[in-house]
């Protein structure tokens, strides 16, 4: 069995952006473009831009889902405004497919409000 990277995580996390029509502004691990700047007091994997809507990207692990200030992390992340036009930011979460059901239990204590701005999606290899 491979070891999934760091990278190979965003990498698919950024294709989730493509496939939803968003073009990459920043990203970790990458050749061409700047590392995303953190927001607040914490580091993102990516961010992407559609027309005026932004999106912010996050890869989880084992070890990230256990931590007990993820939660904190994501609720801060999640309740994320554009600077100017006050639109929500949507939240990419991505996570290796046999997390799925942590992330989604993890995200069951969170409002409603924030939960609609979250969005899970697969960084598992076989993913496309």
């Amino acid at each position: 069995m491979t070891r999934i990277t760091d990278k190979d995580r965003i990498d698919s996390l950024i294709k989730h952006f493509w496939k939803n029509g968003f073009l990459t502004l920043s990203r970790k691990h990458g050749t061409y473009l700047p590392n995303p700047n953190p927001i607040g007091d914490y580091e993102v994997d990516a961010v992407g831009k559609l027309n005026k809507k932004y999106v912010l990207g996050l890869t989880l692990e084992k070890e990230d889902i256990e931590n007990p200030n993820i939660l904190r992390k994501i609720k801060f992340l999640a309740s994320q405004k554009n600077k100017f036009s006050l639109q929500k930011v949507t939240l990419f979460l991505g996570c290796p497919d046999e997390l799925r059901s942590d992330v989604e239990s993890l995200l069951s204590q969170l409002d409603e409000n924030l939960r609609n701005n979250i969005k899970i999606v697969s960084t598992s290899l076989n993913n496309d």
